[in-house]
Protein backbone atom coordinates (compact mmCIF):
# COMPACT_ATOMS: atom_id res chain seq x y z
CA UNK A 1 0.00 0.00 0.00
CA UNK A 2 1.21 3.78 -1.00
CA UNK A 3 1.66 6.57 1.39
CA UNK A 4 -1.37 8.17 -0.51
CA UNK A 5 -3.46 5.36 0.03
CA UNK A 6 -2.52 4.77 3.53
CA UNK A 7 -3.50 8.16 4.10
CA UNK A 8 -6.87 7.69 1.64
CA UNK A 9 -7.94 4.78 3.85
CA UNK A 10 -6.81 6.44 7.31
CA UNK A 11 -8.83 9.34 6.03
CA UNK A 12 -12.09 7.40 5.08
CA UNK A 13 -11.88 5.70 8.54
CA UNK A 14 -12.28 8.97 9.99
CA UNK A 15 -15.11 10.37 8.03
CA UNK A 16 -17.15 7.43 9.02
CA UNK A 17 -16.37 7.57 12.84
CA UNK A 18 -17.11 11.42 12.58
CA UNK A 19 -20.59 10.37 10.78
CA UNK A 20 -21.44 7.33 13.14
CA UNK A 21 -20.72 9.94 16.71
CA UNK A 22 -23.14 12.44 14.80
CA UNK A 23 -25.86 9.93 14.63
CA UNK A 24 -25.30 9.00 17.76
CA UNK A 25 -25.38 12.56 19.16
CA UNK A 26 -28.75 12.93 17.07
CA UNK A 27 -30.93 9.92 16.95
CA UNK A 28 -33.80 12.26 15.98
CA UNK A 29 -31.60 12.95 12.06
CA UNK A 30 -33.72 10.47 10.02
CA UNK A 31 -37.20 12.12 11.14
CA UNK A 32 -35.58 15.39 10.14
CA UNK A 33 -33.91 14.20 6.94
CA UNK A 34 -36.82 10.72 5.87
CA UNK A 35 -36.01 11.18 1.70
CA UNK A 36 -32.44 10.42 3.12
CA UNK A 37 -33.89 7.24 5.19
CA UNK A 38 -35.35 6.20 2.18
CA UNK A 39 -32.89 6.06 0.04
CA UNK A 40 -30.31 4.11 2.34
CA UNK A 41 -29.92 0.71 1.44
CA UNK A 42 -28.10 -2.05 3.28
CA UNK A 43 -26.94 -5.69 2.58
CA UNK A 44 -29.86 -8.38 3.39
CA UNK A 45 -28.64 -10.44 6.44
CA UNK A 46 -29.01 -13.48 4.37
CA UNK A 47 -26.78 -12.21 1.66
CA UNK A 48 -27.84 -11.57 -2.30
CA UNK A 49 -30.21 -8.17 -2.30
CA UNK A 50 -30.11 -4.78 -0.63
CA UNK A 51 -33.35 -3.69 1.53
CA UNK A 52 -33.78 -0.59 3.46
CA UNK A 53 -32.48 0.28 6.60
CA UNK A 54 -36.63 0.60 8.08
CA UNK A 55 -36.80 -3.22 6.78
CA UNK A 56 -33.12 -4.01 7.93
CA UNK A 57 -34.73 -2.74 11.49
CA UNK A 58 -37.29 -4.77 11.69
CA UNK A 59 -34.98 -8.01 10.57
CA UNK A 60 -33.23 -6.98 13.25
CA UNK A 61 -36.09 -6.85 15.74
CA UNK A 62 -37.27 -9.88 15.03
CA UNK A 63 -33.92 -11.68 15.75
CA UNK A 64 -33.92 -10.27 18.44
CA UNK A 65 -37.78 -11.29 19.33
CA UNK A 66 -36.59 -15.02 18.53
CA UNK A 67 -33.61 -14.67 20.57
CA UNK A 68 -35.63 -13.40 23.48
CA UNK A 69 -38.28 -15.89 22.86
CA UNK A 70 -35.33 -18.92 22.82
CA UNK A 71 -34.04 -17.62 26.38
CA UNK A 72 -37.19 -17.07 27.73
CA UNK A 73 -38.35 -21.46 26.86
CA UNK A 74 -34.51 -22.04 28.35
CA UNK A 75 -35.48 -20.08 31.42
CA UNK A 76 -38.89 -22.06 31.46
CA UNK A 77 -37.40 -25.32 30.46
CA UNK A 78 -34.68 -25.04 33.57
CA UNK A 79 -37.44 -23.98 36.26
CA UNK A 80 -39.60 -26.56 35.58
CA UNK A 81 -36.76 -28.75 35.81
CA UNK A 82 -35.70 -27.62 39.36
CA UNK A 83 -39.05 -27.62 40.65
CA UNK A 84 -38.98 -31.34 39.40
CA UNK A 85 -35.69 -32.03 41.38
CA UNK A 86 -37.53 -29.59 44.47
CA UNK A 87 -40.54 -32.40 44.41
CA UNK A 88 -38.63 -35.51 44.56
CA UNK A 89 -36.20 -33.72 46.97
CA UNK A 90 -39.14 -33.29 49.00
CA UNK A 91 -40.42 -36.58 49.25
CA UNK A 92 -36.92 -37.97 50.16
CA UNK A 93 -36.88 -35.98 52.91
CA UNK A 94 -40.40 -37.27 54.09
CA UNK A 95 -38.66 -40.67 53.18
CA UNK A 96 -36.12 -40.08 56.01
CA UNK A 97 -38.33 -38.59 58.29
CA UNK A 98 -40.83 -41.61 58.70
CA UNK A 99 -37.89 -43.87 59.52
CA UNK A 100 -37.45 -45.35 62.86
CA UNK A 101 -33.67 -46.17 62.94
CA UNK A 102 -30.22 -45.58 61.52
CA UNK A 103 -30.79 -48.91 59.32
CA UNK A 104 -34.16 -47.94 58.24
CA UNK A 105 -32.96 -44.70 56.85
CA UNK A 106 -30.03 -45.98 55.10
CA UNK A 107 -32.54 -48.40 53.27
CA UNK A 108 -35.11 -45.50 52.60
CA UNK A 109 -32.58 -43.63 50.81
CA UNK A 110 -31.43 -46.35 48.53
CA UNK A 111 -35.02 -46.80 47.88
CA UNK A 112 -35.51 -43.05 47.12
CA UNK A 113 -31.95 -42.79 45.04
CA UNK A 114 -33.72 -45.79 42.74
CA UNK A 115 -37.07 -44.95 42.51
CA UNK A 116 -37.22 -40.75 42.46
CA UNK A 117 -33.60 -40.43 41.03
CA UNK A 118 -33.17 -43.08 38.48
CA UNK A 119 -29.67 -43.62 40.26
CA UNK A 120 -29.31 -47.05 40.44
CA UNK A 121 -25.60 -47.18 40.41
CA UNK A 122 -25.01 -45.65 43.78
CA UNK A 123 -23.69 -46.48 46.87
CA UNK A 124 -23.22 -44.85 50.67
CA UNK A 125 -19.35 -45.18 52.27
CA UNK A 126 -19.86 -44.78 56.07
CA UNK A 127 -16.89 -44.51 58.02
CA UNK A 128 -16.13 -45.87 61.62
CA UNK A 129 -18.01 -48.26 63.16
CA UNK A 130 -21.93 -49.26 62.11
CA UNK A 131 -22.85 -52.48 64.15
CA UNK A 132 -26.39 -51.33 63.26
CA UNK A 133 -26.00 -51.65 59.27
CA UNK A 134 -25.69 -55.12 57.75
CA UNK A 135 -23.75 -55.08 54.63
CA UNK A 136 -24.80 -54.53 51.64
CA UNK A 137 -24.67 -53.53 48.34
CA UNK A 138 -25.66 -50.19 48.48
CA UNK A 139 -23.83 -49.58 52.18
CA UNK A 140 -20.11 -50.24 53.10
CA UNK A 141 -18.66 -49.54 56.20
CA UNK A 142 -14.53 -48.90 55.89
CA UNK A 143 -12.00 -47.95 58.90
CA UNK A 144 -10.84 -44.45 59.15
CA UNK A 145 -7.19 -45.91 58.20
CA UNK A 146 -8.68 -47.44 54.98
CA UNK A 147 -5.94 -46.46 52.13
CA UNK A 148 -8.65 -46.26 49.78
CA UNK A 149 -10.17 -43.17 51.38
CA UNK A 150 -6.80 -41.23 50.92
CA UNK A 151 -8.15 -39.91 47.66
CA UNK A 152 -11.12 -38.12 48.60
CA UNK A 153 -9.13 -36.34 50.90
CA UNK A 154 -9.66 -33.28 49.19
CA UNK A 155 -13.13 -33.89 48.40
CA UNK A 156 -13.58 -34.29 52.10
CA UNK A 157 -12.02 -30.60 53.02
CA UNK A 158 -14.30 -28.61 50.44
CA UNK A 159 -17.03 -29.93 51.63
CA UNK A 160 -19.19 -29.74 48.48
CA UNK A 161 -20.62 -32.31 45.94
CA UNK A 162 -18.33 -33.12 42.97
CA UNK A 163 -19.55 -34.13 39.29
CA UNK A 164 -17.96 -35.45 36.17
CA UNK A 165 -14.62 -37.77 35.90
CA UNK A 166 -13.11 -39.50 38.59
CA UNK A 167 -9.95 -41.50 39.17
CA UNK A 168 -9.67 -44.91 37.99
CA UNK A 169 -9.02 -45.67 42.02
CA UNK A 170 -11.75 -43.94 43.23
CA UNK A 171 -14.17 -45.78 40.85
CA UNK A 172 -13.01 -48.94 41.40
CA UNK A 173 -13.18 -48.20 45.36
CA UNK A 174 -16.68 -47.43 45.10
CA UNK A 175 -18.09 -49.50 42.08
CA UNK A 176 -16.30 -52.83 42.80
CA UNK A 177 -16.98 -55.00 39.69
CA UNK A 178 -19.15 -52.48 38.13
CA UNK A 179 -16.83 -49.79 38.00
CA UNK A 180 -15.90 -50.37 33.77
CA UNK A 181 -19.58 -49.71 33.44
CA UNK A 182 -19.32 -45.85 35.13
CA UNK A 183 -19.49 -42.87 32.71
CA UNK A 184 -19.86 -40.27 35.36
CA UNK A 185 -19.94 -39.61 38.62
CA UNK A 186 -21.61 -37.11 41.18
CA UNK A 187 -19.44 -37.40 44.39
CA UNK A 188 -21.55 -36.04 47.17
CA UNK A 189 -19.11 -35.97 50.69
CA UNK A 190 -20.82 -36.51 54.35
CA UNK A 191 -19.94 -34.08 56.74
CA UNK A 192 -21.41 -33.38 60.07
CA UNK A 193 -20.86 -30.02 60.57
CA UNK A 194 -22.26 -29.98 64.53
CA UNK A 195 -18.76 -31.57 65.55
CA UNK A 196 -15.32 -30.61 65.31
CA UNK A 197 -13.97 -32.08 61.90
CA UNK A 198 -10.43 -32.54 63.32
CA UNK A 199 -12.26 -34.90 66.32
CA UNK A 200 -14.77 -36.49 64.34
CA UNK A 201 -13.97 -36.32 60.78
CA UNK A 202 -15.89 -37.16 57.60
CA UNK A 203 -19.00 -39.59 57.94
CA UNK A 204 -18.67 -40.64 54.54
CA UNK A 205 -19.60 -39.95 50.73
CA UNK A 206 -22.09 -40.83 48.58
CA UNK A 207 -21.32 -42.02 45.27
CA UNK A 208 -23.94 -41.55 41.92
CA UNK A 209 -22.51 -43.27 38.99
CA UNK A 210 -24.22 -43.14 35.81
CA UNK A 211 -23.32 -45.08 32.78
CA UNK A 212 -23.96 -41.84 30.69
CA UNK A 213 -20.40 -39.86 30.57
CA UNK A 214 -22.73 -36.33 30.05
CA UNK A 215 -25.04 -37.45 33.05
CA UNK A 216 -22.98 -35.59 35.70
CA UNK A 217 -20.68 -33.34 34.67
CA UNK A 218 -18.55 -30.52 36.53
CA UNK A 219 -21.04 -27.39 35.07
CA UNK A 220 -24.22 -28.92 36.69
CA UNK A 221 -25.74 -27.34 39.80
CA UNK A 222 -24.90 -28.91 42.93
CA UNK A 223 -27.23 -27.53 44.94
CA UNK A 224 -29.70 -29.71 45.69
CA UNK A 225 -26.74 -32.56 46.18
CA UNK A 226 -25.52 -30.78 49.22
CA UNK A 227 -28.82 -30.36 50.48
CA UNK A 228 -29.31 -33.94 49.98
CA UNK A 229 -26.15 -34.61 51.92
CA UNK A 230 -27.16 -32.73 54.92
CA UNK A 231 -30.46 -34.62 55.35
CA UNK A 232 -28.28 -38.26 55.06
CA UNK A 233 -25.98 -36.69 57.65
CA UNK A 234 -28.66 -36.03 60.30
CA UNK A 235 -30.09 -39.52 59.72
CA UNK A 236 -27.07 -41.04 59.97
CA UNK A 237 -25.66 -39.19 62.74
CA UNK A 238 -28.43 -39.33 65.13
CA UNK A 239 -28.93 -42.91 64.54
CA UNK A 240 -28.57 -45.65 67.18
CA UNK A 241 -24.67 -45.73 68.17
CA UNK A 242 -24.32 -42.64 66.89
Amino acid sequence: MTTREARGLATKENEEDAVAAYLQHNPDFFERHQAVLARLRVPHSRGGSTISLVERQIEVLRERHAALEGKLAELVSVARANDAIADKLHRFTRRLLRAGSRAEAVARVEASLREDFDAFHSVLVLIGQYPDLAPQRFVRVVARDDPGLKSFETLFASGKPRCGQVRDSQREFLFGQDANDIGSVALVPLVDSRAPSALNGPLGVLALGSTDRDRFHPGMSTEFLARMADLITDSVASGPGA
